[in-house]
């Protein structure tokens, strides 16, 4: 159980560092939200519980294509926001066209040859 904290707490002061960054630093705190953080540790904690290297190349690779699907996101959301769209509504757009693309992936990657 301590480990479980441990993990979650380590984890959870990354993404306070960031959003407290981007107060005073949007640029930066992007930066420190764009970094893979999350993802390395999550290896890192995956690889703590079960050292298999093929399981973690599966993993990484699985992540690799997981992310495309959600950067469009980071694209609608300023242009809403730009355009008049309150946060809420631009982040549920932004969600739901995430979900729409992930949708898909899970759907066309297969077709690919890829298994994730």
């Amino acid at each position: 159980m301590l480990y479980l904290a441990t993990k979650a707490a380590i984890s959870g002061a990354l993404i306070a560092i960031a959003s407290t960054l981007a107060k005073r630093y949007p640029g930066f705190g992007a930066l420190i939200a764009s970094l893979p953080l999350i993802s390395v540790l999550g290896m890192v904690w995956l690889w703590n519980e079960k050292p298999d290297a093929e399981n973690m190349a599966a993993h990484a690779g699985a992540t690799f294509w997981y992310v495309i699907p959600s950067l469009p996101m980071f694209l609608l959301i300023p242009a809403l926001l730009r355009h008049g769209m309150g946060f809420w509504l631009a982040l549920l757009a932004g969600c739901a066209l995430t979900i729409a693309l992930y949708s898909a992936m899970t759907w066309f990657v297969p077709r690919l040859g890829l298994h994730l």
